[in-house]
């Protein structure tokens, strides 16, 4: 019975030790490239939730996943549920994955359909 527990002890550790590693992955901005850079796109997928809401879009260069604020930021920033339906452009600011392999943006800043949401306004920087 020792056994059997301990076993199920270490597996839930590991488990909750990648999950762990999988939710830090992208908090934070070391993940990101330094300068900040501009793209736009069309909008072919829009998730609001947690850990980060997040949209999918076409670019010339391909398709990118654009990460916004946490929900709260997010919120804050104006975009909400209904603000952009798939098939809307969105002008995208923000940090791109120093993974080159990596089609990943960090947004401080969308424009849609003229309106603009900040989510990190202490960090846009214009060029």
């Amino acid at each position: 019975m020792r056994t059997t527990l301990t076993k199920v002890s270490q597996l839930s550790l590991l488990a909750a030790a990648l999950w762990a590693a999988s939710a830090a992955a992208h908090h934070g901005w070391n993940w990101t490239e330094q300068q900040q850079t501009e793209m736009s796109g069309e909008i072919t997928e829009i998730y609001i939730g947690p850990p980060h809401p997040r949209l999918m879009i076409n670019t010339p260069d391909g398709a990118w996943q654009v990460d916004l604020g946490n929900p709260r930021q997010t919120r804050d920033a104006g975009f909400v549920e209904g603000e952009a339906v798939v098939g809307d452009t969105v002008l995208v600011r923000g940090h791109r994955s120093a993974k080159t392999d990596e089609r990943i943006i960090k947004a401080v800043r969308a424009t849609i359909n003229g309106k603009v949401y900040t989510f990190y306004p202490q960090l846009v920087r214009e060029d």
